[in-house]
């Protein structure tokens, strides 16, 4: 008969493993802690800043666009060239050609608040396009019937745009939390901080190839909390549109 493993032997066995098996990322557990915070503090701090900027210039686009109910086509070209060009700059050259700008923000070019600037300038335009493609799903029958009922523009904006396209601006919202997270692991390269700069200055620098696994786990352990959580809160919204 064969021995019932204990929770006690269980977990001796699963620290035997990883120290022989990952014996550089274990000797940096807590660094690997304090980098795993970094990255949630830079995909926070990028998104509400950043999120909350592209939300509004991506509602500004939808309404001034054509066929918006403010259409000014100057103001959506200005805004369009804005966005077309910052998607297009890779973010790396981007970090490059920040370095005044962050310098002069914060005072310094590396560390994780240093490396918020380029990566809040990035995600601006990429959810404000986003944030345009997902509020043009709105149905222009429902914008065209709060016109009719004598519905002020902020009110449509409020109530039928951001209300009715909630689902499809949480679905971009969640794609654009995963695009951040891998910007943040980028910065990593130029000691932007977090789990990125770990996998480059501690693994791949010195050929230690347990740290870039176990660095990849947990960026892929923040994507897919992230996603389960967005996963919610759309199934949550749908309902309530429903209903």
């Amino acid at each position: 008969m064969q021995p019932v493993l204990t929770w006690e032997d269980t977990s001796v066995q699963m620290l035997d493993f990883i120290q022989q098996h990952f014996p550089y990322a274990w000797d940096l557990r807590d660094e690997f802690v304090t980098a795993t915070w970094e990255t949630i503090y830079m995909l926070l701090v990028s998104m509400v800043i950043g999120g909350l900027i592209g939300l509004v210039m991506g509602v500004i686009m939808t309404v001034t666009g054509k066929g918006g109910i403010l259409e000014n086509r100057f103001i959506y070209r200005v805004l369009d060239t804005f966005v077309n060009i910052f998607r297009s700059i890779p973010f790396i050259i981007l970090l490059a050609l920040l370095v005044g700008v962050t310098r002069w923000i914060v005072g310094k070019t590396t560390g994780p608040t240093a490396a918020t600037i380029p990566t809040i300038i990035s995600t601006i335009p990429f959810f404000a396009r986003q944030v345009e493609i997902a509020l043009l799903e709105v149905n222009p029958g429902v914008v065209e019937a709060a016109q009719a009922m004598g519905s002020s523009n902020f009110d449509i904006i409020t109530r039928v745009y951001l209300r009715e396209g909630l689902t499809s601006l949480l679905r971009v919202t969640a794609s654009t939390v995963i695009n951040v997270i891998g910007l943040t692991a980028m910065a990593g390269y130029v000691g932007g901080g977090g789990l990125g700069t770990i996998a480059i200055a501690r693994g791949y620098n010195r050929s230690r190839y347990d740290v870039i696994i176990v660095s990849t786990l947990l960026i892929l352990l923040i994507v897919f909390i992230s996603q389960l959580i967005f996963n919610y809160l759309t199934r949550r919204a749908s309902k309530h549109l429903e209903n």
